[in-house]
């Protein structure tokens, strides 16, 4: 299996992953699919805007900002002025930050790079936004294909890239493809329920039936944001464990300024 069969070609311009990040596809020396991602000629600016408005996607919905702006302008009205980060929708922790960013990141380029959907914003659920939520990084799900395909992504931030944190990534998959079922699948299926999406909530909650009956097709997706070193490590070190398993790799030259640059002033928001 190449890198394309997992997820679909790298997207082209002007898809904001073709315009901003260039990708070459080649194998790790254990023979496991990579794609080495890395920024463009355009600005990291650029690619930082693209990010700060699926943060906000992913964080918060339309109608948690709107009403945190009514909240903030009664405040207001009673004289007590803005008070800082009252919102509390996007994290301060920095490692947080982090890993936020590289899954919104690989959310977003699963649906780009493929005929997958990402039906939650998981993020929106979060009881604790400086804490990681627990379960499936992503869950991407091609419900047209035949057979029905779910795509679990695992994806870490690391300023500094390392063996055990490209380890790290292949054993969660391991773990979840030991599993069978994605953990997280029916947390999907009641939060679409829960939204008025019944028709949708019922063919997710159907993979669990589709997977028993051998017609579920599981991906498995990881993805490593670091520095410059980071395909180096991917490339030694991501072990072939399953069938169907694949590897992204980011390496950008400021991976923590990259974040702090999308983050800032993210929790003034509406």
């Amino acid at each position: 299996m190449n890198f394309s069969e997992a997820i679909g070609s790298h997207p082209n311009a002007p898809n904001p992953f073709g315009v901003h990040l260039t990708a070459v596809d080649e194998q790790t020396d254990d023979g496991v699919p990579h794609r080495l991602l890395k920024e463009g000629v355009s600005q990291p600016t650029g690619f930082a805007a693209v990010m700060r408005q699926w943060m906000i996607t992913h964080h918060a919905s339309p109608e948690m900002l709107e009403r945190d702006r009514l909240r903030i302008e009664a405040t207001i009205r009673l004289g007590f002025g803005k008070p800082p980060n009252q919102v509390g929708r996007f994290p301060k922790n920095p490692n947080t930050k982090k890993g936020n960013w590289a899954e919104i990141l690989l959310a977003e380029y699963l649906g780009s790079s493929c005929n997958a959907n990402v039906p939650v914003y998981r993020l929106h659920y979060n009881p604790n936004v400086d804490q990681s939520m627990k379960g499936d990084d992503v869950l991407a799900f091609d419900l047209d294909s035949k057979p029905v395909r779910i795509l679990v992504g695992e994806a870490k931030f690391r300023s500094t890239p390392s063996k055990k944190v490209v380890e790290d990534i292949v054993d969660a998959l391991t773990r979840s493809h030991r599993v069978g079922i994605p953990v997280s699948l029916q947390f999907v299926a009641d939060r679409l329920f829960e939204r008025g999406h019944a028709d949708l909530g019922k063919k997710v909650e159907r993979c669990s039936l589709l997977f028993a009956l051998g017609q579920l097709r599981l991906d498995y997706v990881g993805l490593l944001v670091s520095d410059v070193d980071a395909p180096v490590h991917v490339r030694r070190n991501a072990k072939v464990s399953m069938h169907r398993l694949a590897i992204l790799s980011l390496a950008l030259d400021d991976p923590e300024g990259m974040v702090s640059t999308c983050y800032r002033g993210l929790e003034n928001q509406p």
